[in-house]
């Protein structure tokens, strides 16, 4: 299993996130995830520790911090 940074707009708003890749190489589409986090959390809490749990089961998996938390975007902080 592999981690990257990556990041995409939304709204207008850059969103920081981590890619998890199973490790090998594909011969096809892969299923994938979008792991959000709960309440205030960020990308390397839970939604990370979910995120790296699929890609070693086979799933490419996408956790980002929402806008206005994290390394993500916006303002105010933690709206």
């Amino acid at each position: 299993m592999s981690r990257s940074s990556v990041s995409f707009q939304s709204a207008g708003i850059e969103i920081a996130a981590h890619m998890y890749v199973p490790e090998g190489r594909a011969e096809g589409p892969r299923p994938a995830l979008v792991v959000g986090h709960p309440g205030t959390g960020v990308k390397e809490q839970t939604s990370g520790t979910y995120a790296q749990l699929m890609a070693e089961r086979g799933f490419v998996a996408l956790a980002f911090d929402a806008a206005y938390q994290g390394a993500s975007g916006g303002l105010p902080r933690g709206l």
